[in-house]
Order: C-alpha cells, then sequence, then structure tokens
C-alpha cells in the first residue's frame, strides 16, 4: 500500500477530487495548510501597508490506495491539479506499513 500526499491549489481541489473518484478511488483526506518552495511567498497590500505573505494556502490531499493503483492516483493528480505556473504544489509517496479499519478491524487492502 501506498500514501500520496499531494499539496495543490484552493481551486483545484474539486477537479482533483472529482477525477480521482471517476477513477474508482473513493477515499481521500483534505487539510487546508500554507507554506512555501520555490515561489517564496509575495507581499500584498493592505490599508495602504505593503506586508509579506511567507506562507502560501494549499490544500493536501491524502490518499492511500494499493501499489496496483498508485500510477493512477499520480497521473490523475497531475493532469487534473497542473496550471504550469510556478507553485502547482508536489505530490509525495510513502510506503504504508499497515490499515485498519476501526469498525469491523479489517486490515490491509481490505480495510481501504
Amino acid at each position: 500500500m501506498k500514501k500520496i500526499e499531494a499539496v495543490v491549489r484552493h481551486f483545484k481541489l474539486e477537479d482533483v477530487k472529482n477525477a480521482l473518484t471517476d477513477q474508482g478511488i473513493h477515499g481521500m483526506t483534505v487539510a487546508e495548510v500554507r507554506g512555501f518552495g520555490r515561489q517564496k511567498g509575495h507581499t500584498e497590500m493592505y490599508r495602504g501597508t505593503e506586508y509579506a505573505v511567507d506562507f502560501v494556502p494549499k490544500v493536501k490531499v491524502e490518499v492511500v490506495c494499493s501499489d496496483a493503483n498508485l500510477n493512477t492516483v499520480i497521473e490523475t493528480i497531475l493532469k487534473t491539479a497542473q496550471t504550469g505556473q510556478i507553485g502547482d504544489g508536489k505530490i509525495f509517496v510513502t510506503n504504508l506499513e499497515e490499515s485498519i479499519r476501526i469498525r469491523t478491524g479489517e486490515k490491509g487492502e481490505e480495510a481501504l
């Protein structure tokens, strides 16, 4: 099993969710996050005063899938979240040791 964490733009969240659902991926966790990479934030004006926004707001989508579905999930996120601009986000993939469904006690891929 794999855990995919994708940090994407806010306005791309609905597109990513719908595309993953269309591909048969139904479970995901979403959290609002803030951070920066090469983009390094930006400056804004508020009431005539300029201030730096160091941490850019993004959305983190977490998906756990079987090894067989890994490429489908990655390709779907890449196609739907990409705008071609700096700040499109990142995808991180990690190995997942175990998953357990609390309600039934099912383990491994059966718990997905």
